[in-house]
């Protein structure tokens, strides 16, 4: 059986950084594109960095120079530095492994004070 888990969500103030990982299991995902996206209440479900099998990369102009995705193909897993935190980064955030197939993770909550 195929799950993607996500950790590293939480409380912080806004300036701060969280770092998010997302690991996938049951499957090789070295294939796979690679992503981040986030919900804010009352919004729809949003883009916010890409890494691809070929090791392009790709930003939410709201958060370039701030973010950066990396991925690690040997462990199934990628990752979401986040620095210089605003409260509007504030969302629940969940990975999606994308290819053949489409999978997502259950999401976590990062919440920037200001």
């Amino acid at each position: 059986q195929v799950q993607v888990l996500e950790s590293g969500g939480g409380l912080v103030q806004a300036g701060g950084s969280l770092r998010l990982s997302c690991s996938g299991y049951g499957r090789t995902f070295s294939s796979y594109s690679m992503g981040w996206f986030r919900q804010a209440p009352g919004k729809e479900r949003e883009s916010v960095a890409i890494s691809w099998s070929s090791g392009s990369t790709h930003y939410a102009d709201s958060v370039k120079g701030r973010f950066t995705i990396s991925r690690d193909n040997a462990k199934n897993t990628v990752y979401l530095q986040m620095n210089s935190l605003k409260p509007e980064d504030t969302a629940v955030y969940y990975c999606n492994f994308k290819n053949e197939y489409d999978y997502w993770g259950q999401g976590t909550q990062v919440t920037v004070s200001s």
